[in-house]
């Protein structure tokens, strides 16, 4: 990402190479610039590194000092899409001789973010682009719980938790395939399920979620979490394997009612395992005064990152910046409607001589699947920005540049981060005679952007945040 940040600010201060650049790949370099500087806020590696200090007989971690005997163990476990660089940058502070002597740990990732590691294992627990629980991630899952159940009272247990955990963490209760569970989480998905609704149904039917993980440990715990849920809930993110579980089975029981409503399309031992547990006390028996939790990173972090680097960016030209919220969900398609249709607005009531506004947002909106029996692939943010597209071109504006995209670098099962709408792109979708609303209508964005060259490639950014939307506009009549 670096390097795609370099020529972003090359070319928004006056580069030898600006004469050559058309006012379009100006404005969706400085989008992309501003997008990047909120991704890189909060990069796992130094969020890690800032919450640790490492002294000799303690591990100081996010203020909390724990004493450590010479027969003391460090294991750190866990899980997410940041996984890799949150586990790098435990190495990075745990890298005295002390220290190195007494670590050990596995983190289950995704298998393009696997690199070799002194201490820590990190193993490949799903393909890339692939969100959904393997047979490689119960075995890791395994694993996970073998080690922590080995730690005793002396010995301290460090977890890393972020976004994509749950898929990364399967776990299933017994009595439960895992067939079975990746049909379940496919069908709540395709219902528009919201990430809240997905964990509380999960956890229910897992060993390691909602608590599982800190039930199975004697020793000292403490997680580190980087939140890619709205609000930072602790029990929601990751399905929170290291707080209790303040869902029931009688309310996953309530959201499988109401978003399938065919029972019969929900395997037959899901209903078994949640009707006999909702029979069951739904009090909380196991301690949790052991375990410590810490959010480190979060969407707000990112949006207000993208918003300092955007008016850096804008102030060259006497411009504003407005940050339109964090934490925001929705559905994909309106959302991105909305988002264009403020642009629109702003751009209308911009006095002459104004410099660019920049719009910033955040969030996780949700893609409602239509069932259509023709090709389908996207991801939540290309939907974002097609559906922005589809309204500039009805509103026939020129000037508007719309930018959504993962923090963590996949936007559904796609190669792609998200997609970004401009000048160039509108103009590319006039020349091929595409219709934008049919491939909305079909949830087919990745291939309208692929043939317009709209998608949004970064590869894994090892962070994960939920989504950043930037939106760059410019004066009437400028673009």
């Amino acid at each position: 990402m670096a390097s795609a940040v370099s020529a972003g600010c090359q070319s928004l201060s006056g580069s030898p190479g600006d004469a050559e650049m058309s006012v379009d790949y100006q404005e969706r370099s400085a989008a992309r610039l501003i997008w990047e500087a909120g991704v890189a806020s909060v990069f796992s590696r130094p969020l890690v590194q800032d919450s640790l200090e490492a002294l000799e007989g303690r591990l100081v971690v996010h203020g909390q000092a724990y004493p450590l005997s010479d027969k003391s163990r460090v294991l750190v476990v866990g899980a997410g899409k940041a996984g890799a660089g949150m586990a790098e940058g435990v190495e990075d502070v745990l890298s005295s001789k002390w220290f190195r002597d007494r670590l050990s740990g596995w983190v289950n990732v995704p298998a393009d973010c696997i690199r070799p590691l002194a201490k820590i294992h990190l193993h490949a627990a799903r393909p890339a682009g692939v969100n959904e629980p393997t047979p490689e991630g119960v075995e890791g899952s395994q694993q996970i719980l073998e080690q922590v159940s080995q730690l005793g009272p002396d010995d301290l247990c460090l977890v890393l938790i972020s976004g994509g955990g749950s898929a990364l963490l399967p776990a299933p209760v017994d009595g439960l395939s895992l067939a079975d569970k990746v049909t379940l989480t496919r069908l709540l998905s395709r219902a528009g399920a919201t990430i809240q609704q997905l964990n509380c149904v999960r956890k229910q039917l897992s060993k390691i979620k909602g608590g599982g993980l800190a039930r199975a440990c004697r020793a000292p715990l403490v997680s580190l979490i980087i939140s890619d849920v709205a609000g930072d809930p602790l029990d929601v993110i990751s399905s929170g394997p290291t707080v209790p579980d303040s869902g029931t089975a009688a309310e996953a029981i309530q959201i499988l009612t109401e978003l399938i409503p065919d029972r019969r399309q929900v395997p037959d031992a899901v209903w078994a395992i949640l009707e006999a547990k909702s029979r069951q006390s739904a009090a909380e028996s196991a301690s949790f005064s052991h375990v410590r939790n810490f959010v480190i990173g979060n969407n707000r972090i990112a949006v207000e990152a993208a918003a300092a680097a955007a008016a850096k960016v804008t102030r060259i030209r006497h411009g504003d910046v407005r940050i339109l919220g964090w934490d925001q969900g929705g559905v994909a398609r309106e959302v991105g409607t909305a988002l264009a249709s403020e642009a629109v607005r702003v751009q209308k009531e911009m006095p002459a001589g104004m410099g660019p506004v920049c719009l910033i947002s955040g969030g996780e909106p949700v893609v409602r699947v239509a069932s259509t029996g023709r090709p389908q692939k996207g991801g939540r943010n290309q939907e974002l920005a097609l559906a922005a597209l589809a309204y500039l071109r009805q509103e026939n504006v020129r000037g508007i540049t719309v930018l959504s995209g993962g923090t963590d670098g996949e936007d559904g099962p796609t190669d792609a981060a998200g997609a970004v709408v401009d000048d160039d792109v509108l103009a590319r979708t006039r020349e091929l005679g595409l219709d934008p609303r049919a491939f909305l209508d079909d949830n087919n964005s990745y291939p309208f952007f692929e043939q317009t060259g709209g998608l949004l490639k970064t590869g894994p950014t090892h962070t994960n945040v939920m989504d950043l939307r930037v939106v760059y506009i410019m004066p009437p009549g400028v673009g």
